[in-house]
């Protein structure tokens, strides 16, 4: 078997992910999270799991939304720079705790930044983003210039 086209092979299950993205959006919306914002955690948890596909895609959404090249080129380095407010930061720190799903828990997003419904929020939209970063990389989706 040369590839996996995993949209193809369960359309069914791929409908339900895109249904469960959906939730995940709305509750972004309704936290009153920054749709940037959802677009960082988006590109963040990306590149934590090598999504070559899904990185283009969310940066270009990024950049159509009025994100800036320089927060851009230091994402993947949020930490080190003051690009990012301190619900940015949390809201990254919490992404990649859910991406990486550390042991033991440190925690070190709850600085009170986020409510527990934005936490929530991006929690889910973590939890959505890898689920679609591992169906991209398994089907292998073509990502040329």
């Amino acid at each position: 078997m040369s590839s996996l086209n995993l949209s193809k092979q369960h359309p069914d299950a791929y409908k339900q992910l895109g249904a469960l993205n959906a939730q995940a959006e709305t509750a972004v919306q309704e936290s009153g999270l920054d749709q940037l914002l959802a677009e960082l955690v988006k590109i963040r948890v990306s590149q934590i799991n090598g999504c070559a596909f899904c990185l283009r895609m969310h940066t270009r959404d990024a950049i159509s939304k009025g994100e800036t090249s320089d927060r851009l080129a230091v994402v993947a380095a949020w930490w080190e720079s003051q690009y990012f407010s301190a619900q940015e930061r949390a809201a990254l720190a919490l992404a990649e705790q859910v991406t990486r799903l550390s042991v033991p828990d440190t925690r070190t997003w709850d600085d009170g930044s986020l409510t527990a419904e934005q936490a929530s929020a991006v929690s889910w939209l973590a939890v959505v983003m890898n689920a679609w970063n591992r169906v991209a990389i398994t089907s292998h989706y073509p990502v040329a210039p």
